[in-house]
């Protein structure tokens, strides 16, 4: 024992297949779309269709927006190597690597290639996190003392505040800001669906286009770590790279289709305003405002007196 920590794992960590905030987030918003799919039959003619698509559209704009603060796929890399396995040891295992960057920290993954070798299962997968409130090198300091497999702590070791890198600072200011100008997106998307259901339709079209604008900032906030030189992570003879992953590429195209909708509302409002209404299920309300009597009984002994 070191300090009352086993130097190797008694038994190997599996790979997480989804985070449990994401999860929590997911049921929620799937919960919102079951309640309405049960009331939606309750909509007559074609506002049902009017409806479903409005409200299914926006809350997966809503889910996107909140579940991508949890992700770990803003930028990813794979790499397939013979590498060392343990430290102080010569055998060599050949393993898949990954780098998973998100907005809070780094998940490395180890997966072995096939997965039983050396009388072991070699399927792990670590995260070490950089948000504010978290210390990455003291997560780092308990996987030395667990003796996580030496990929694992050579590639997290790059990440680390004292590493020649240098990155560890790009990345945590990045991912702050990344995910404070979601959260503000968050909010604005919430302002336009109230404005939506008052109903102002324009104002609603211009806050889906500052949710856009805020979810753009977010993806430049975090590609500023691009503009700091990234270190060669050399595993074996195989080089690691990283580029933009799921939840960055998802991220841009959620914030290019509330540009579009958010632009196609204001558009409308000033070319067709009718056809407007009637995609936001408004016109029949108009109709009965303006609606004519539709038969007026006179007495015509009044009308013989002239009143």
């Amino acid at each position: 024992l070191f300090d009352g920590v086993y130097p190797f794992y008694p038994q190997q960590r599996k790979a997480a297949v989804f985070d449990i905030s994401t999860i929590i987030v997911i049921v929620v918003f799937l919960t919102l779309a079951c309640s309405f799919l049960l009331i939606i039959p309750g909509i007559r003619g074609r506002a049902r269709l009017y409806w479903t698509l409005r409200v299914l559209l926006s809350l997966f704009v809503g889910v996107v927006i909140v579940v991508v603060q949890f992700t770990g796929d803003w930028e990813t890399g794979w790499v397939q190597a013979n590498t060392s396995y343990k430290s102080f040891s010569r055998v060599q295992v050949s393993a898949d690597i990954g780098l998973h960057i998100g907005l809070a920290g780094v998940n490395v993954t180890l997966r072995g290639n096939p997965e039983k070798q050396i009388n072991e299962t070699i399927d792990y997968n670590e995260h070490f996190p950089w948000s504010f409130g978290a210390d990455y090198d003291r997560s780092y300091s308990q996987g030395l003392q667990k003796g996580l497999p030496s990929p694992i702590l050579y590639v997290a070791e790059k990440f680390s505040s004292q590493s020649p890198c240098a990155v560890h600072r790009q990345y945590r200011i990045a991912g702050h800001y990344a995910s404070a100008t979601l959260w503000v997106a968050f909010c604005t998307w919430v302002i336009s669906n109230i404005l939506f259901s008052m109903p102002v339709l324009v104002y609603g079209g211009y806050m889906l286009l500052v949710t856009g604008a805020f979810m753009i900032f977010s993806l430049l906030s975090f590609s500023t770590v691009r503009s700091s030189p990234m270190c060669l992570i050399q595993i074996g003879t195989r080089t690691l790279h990283v580029a933009y992953g799921g939840s960055f590429w998802l991220m841009l195209a959620i914030g290019l289709l509330c540009f579009v909708v958010g632009i196609a509302i204001v558009a409308m409002h000033h070319l067709s305003l009718d056809l407007l209404k009637t995609f936001f299920d408004l016109r029949e309300d108009k109709a009965e405002d303006y609606q004519e009597m539709p038969e007026v009984f006179i007495n015509p002994h009044f009308v013989s007196k002239g009143l």
